[in-house]
């Protein structure tokens, strides 16, 4: 063995170190020392720094990253260079022997420092220039390593989800030993590797054989079998396993590999699929549970299945699962619980659960399906609540009560989950479902809309706030929306305002004109007759002022109120028969009459008296009171001031009142609740033979009693001649509207006049078929139109 003097002894014929000078002038650093001195550097302080110095290109910092390598001129080998070579030879057995020890499982330490690894790959890569021969024995390592993992985990007989855990860690140490040998061969990555392109990390090296290698076939299979046995044991125990933290950790480990999404993620969603797919059909068709429960289940699998999924999977696998889960136990059966959960649901209130219906079936793209049985619900609600005559005097009610509770599911059950607002298609079916389950019943709805109304109004705020009984005004005006006659609705509003203004009965004329406004404005400009009606009201308030004035004080006409009307503004019809009113009240209109032709010459007054009202005093045994009655009961009343008793037939001929009209009046005054008259024999109905007579014990708490509510009710005669009025105008509305499109058009097929005809009237009604096609002949028949002679369906309009 070679001593240090021989191995460092140089030949004569080289130059060696002497052939470089030692003195140098750093450029970037001035110093105060002398210039043939080399000062002493923080990393360079050995005696080679001043030629390396001089070395230095001008103007520039040294570069002290890489290694530092010291070339000999003219060195020719020989016992030096032999003995080099063993020390390479020693240096690359040890780091082979090294890595072994490393990447075998169960050796418990390593021979040799993690110093001398570290050096040793810095002399063997960067000095010896054995990268490569390197890099082939670290893969024949690692190749060996993971064989022997792969053959363990073959080869263990372990209970499936106990055998994952021998995977987890496996892995785990495989993974620290990669990560220990990467920062030990840094040399090798850094020095070699990264200069031939080619090649991949120590890490990636090891990463790559580890998956080739471990996750074949047959360990992928025990890993899915784990898999498979972990989430179907807590499935049906509905438990968390006592090894669910293997689980994570493998997750973990597949991460790292980039093999999650084959091995885990996939199996995972088929696996979950069939599992919930079985459970479906177990459920309905074995155990035969309801819609609800099944339901509530769903909701719970769901939850558990986005618990599990969150604690063991990655993020974006959760939704997956979640969505997996319920479309499998939803698969085909949409329809059925759809029709079983809406109706019981909204029949029982149950807003929570239809909300949470909602988010299940949106996760399956069932909110059609959902959507149209919602509507199909609603639609037979509202036709069954219209169509139930004997219900009409609460209908609107029930209406208003349903159509409350349908806007509170959709504004809290229907959201869009992304805007938090109602979902526009159930706002819709929901609308299109009142206007259909109203057509089941023509005309009707409207009227009792409007008459609905008219007690809103004549009943007033009673307590409530402006805003509070406008908006039971709007939500009645809302179902009023959904109904295809209007005219129906505006012809009772007519008439029922008409006699609030006239019998004083109305809450508030703000509220009135404030609803004629909103009715004009948003509806049917034709509501603006209303406007007349107030102008007449107060036209003939100033009127009646100056008939006052003209007049003597103790005059009994100090007393007549009269109010003249315009017939065209009006909805009351002239009546050809009316009551005759005492001597004394008559003789007092005649001079009214003769005022008023005087003051508006050319005009003619009709007497209208089912509309007047009177008040009388009335003289009992317990004191005297002041009747509110109408002219047609304070007639009758009278009549008692000469006689005690008269008979029914008496009464007529003294009146000469229209039969109906006298027994309705009769009926109010000795059959209802304040019986300011007596009758024979007792009962509830007026008979021609009934004989009256004045009720002198009438009591009652107030000192003004009213009993003339008759005269704000419709009567069933009332209404049916409304109803006759409206089906006579709707004949002119169609007839007006076939002319004028004949006119513009001059020739049209029948399919094409019946379709313009029911657009130009909808917006007051939609005409019948059957009904157009009467008009259409009648106006044949009037010489307004005829058939082609060649084409029977093709009308031609005559001039």
């Amino acid at each position: 063995m070679s001593d240090l003097i021989s191995l460092l002894a140089l030949p004569e014929s080289s130059k060696a170190f002497t052939a470089y000078r030692s003195t140098v002038v750093d450029v970037d650093a001035p110093s105060a020392y002398h210039p043939r001195k080399t000062p002493r550097l923080d990393t360079d302080s050995d005696s080679g720094s001043a030629s390396r110095a001089r070395d230095r290109p001008k103007g520039k910092n040294p570069d002290r990253t890489g290694p530092i390598k010291i070339q000999v001129h003219d060195f020719p080998g020989g016992v030096v260079g032999s003995a080099l070579a063993k020390v390479y030879d020693s240096l690359f057995v040890l780091l082979r022997g090294s890595i072994r020890q490393l990447l075998t499982k169960g050796s418990n330490e390593v021979t040799a420092t993690y110093e001398s690894i570290y050096t040793a790959c810095r002399g063997v890569v960067c000095v010896a220039g054995r990268g490569e021969a390197l890099y082939g024995a670290v893969r024949a390592e690692i190749d060996q390593c993971v064989t022997r993992l792969a053959q363990k985990l073959e080869t263990a007989n372990k209970e499936p989800v106990e055998w994952i855990g021998q995977f987890v860690d496996t892995c785990a140490w495989f993974e620290t030993q990669v990560a220990l040998l990467q920062s030990l061969l840094t040399y090798l990555d850094r020095a070699y590797v990264l200069k031939n392109p080619g090649l991949v990390s120590t890490r990636d090296l090891a990463f790559k054989l580890f998956r080739e290698r471990i996750f074949g076939d047959l360990i992928v299979r025990k890993l899915q079998t784990g898999i498979l046995t972990w989430v179907t044991w807590e499935r049906n125990e509905r438990q968390v396993h006592i090894h669910r933290a293997f689980l994570k950790a493998l997750v973990s480990h597949l991460v790292t590999h980039n093999i999650y999404d084959t091995i885990f993620e996939h199996y995972f969603l088929e696996q979950t699929l069939v599992y919930f797919s079985t459970e479906s059909r177990r459920k309905v068709e074995v155990e035969d549970v309801s819609a609800q429960e099944f339901l509530s289940h769903c909701r719970e699998r769901s939850t558990e299945e986005e618990s599990r999924a969150k604690d063991v999977m990655l993020d974006g696998t959760v939704a997956l699962v979640k969505d997996t889960s319920i479309r499998a136990l939803f698969e085909g059966r949409l329809e059925w619980m759809a029709k079983e959960v809406v109706g019981p649901l909204m029949e029982n209130k149950g807003t929570t659960r239809l909300k949470h219906a909602y988010a299940t079936f949106s996760t399956v793209d069932g909110l059609p399906v959902l959507c149209r049985e919602f509507k199909a619900y609603v639609q037979k609600k509202v036709q069954d609540n219209v169509k139930d005559a004997s219900k009409d005097d609460d209908m609107v009610d029930r209406l208003l009560q349903f159509k409350s509770f349908a806007d509170i599911v959709l504004n809290e059950a229907f959201l869009d989950p992304s805007t938090n607002q109602t979902n526009q298609d159930f706002a819709y079916a929901l609308i299109d479902a009142f206007a259909k389950g109203f057509k089941a019943r023509r005309n009707k709805p409207a009227e009792l809309i409007a008459k609905h109304v008219d007690r809103l109004m004549r009943h007033g705020q009673r307590g409530m706030s402006d805003a509070a009984f406008e908006a039971l005004l709007d939500a009645a005006l809302a179902l009023y929306r959904f109904t295809d006659d209007k005219d129906v609705f505006r012809t009772f509003y007519h008439r029922a305002l008409a006699k609030r203004l006239l019998l004083e009965r109305s809450a508030s004329d703000d509220f009135e004109k404030a609803m004629l406004k909103k009715l004009k404005e948003r509806y049917d400009p034709e509501f603006g007759m209303g406007d007349h009606m107030f102008n007449d009201l107060a036209l003939s308030r100033d009127v009646m002022r100056e008939y006052h004035a003209r007049i003597a004080d103790d005059d009994s006409a100090q007393r007549l109120s009269v109010v003249v009307l315009q017939r065209s503004v009006w909805p009351f019809v002239a009546r050809k028969k009316d009551v005759d009113l005492l001597p004394s009240m008559q003789a007092d209109l005649d001079r009214y009459t003769t005022f008023y032709k005087v003051k508006h010459q050319g005009h003619k007054l009709d007497w209208d008296h089912s509309l007047g009202t009177a008040t009388l005093k009335a003289r009992f045994a317990a004191g005297p009171k002041d009747l509110s009655v109408s002219l047609y009961q304070a007639v009758v009343l009278l009549l008692f001031n000469e006689d005690a008793e008269l008979g029914y037939g008496q009464i007529l001929e003294a009146t000469r009142m229209d039969d109906g009209e006298l027994k309705r009046t009769l009926q109010s005054l000795a059959c209802a609740n304040k019986k300011v008259l007596k009758k024979r024999p007792v009962g509830k109905e007026v008979n021609e033979d009934d004989v009256f007579c004045f009720n002198a014990d009438f009591t009652d708490a107030r000192a003004k009693v009213h009993i003339n509510s008759i005269q704000a009710k419709e009567t069933p005669e009332e209404t049916k001649r409304t109803q006759t009025h409206i089906e006579g105008d709707r004949k002119h509305y169609l007839d007006a509207a076939i002319v004028r499109i004949m006119k513009a058009k001059k020739e049209r097929s029948y399919e094409q006049l019946k379709n313009e005809t029911i657009d130009a009237v909808k917006s007051h009604f939609v005409p019948e078929v059957s009904v157009i096609k009467q008009r259409i002949a009648g106006l044949v028949e009037q010489e307004y139109l005829r058939r082609d002679e060649d084409d029977m369906n093709l009308y031609i309009y005559v001039a």
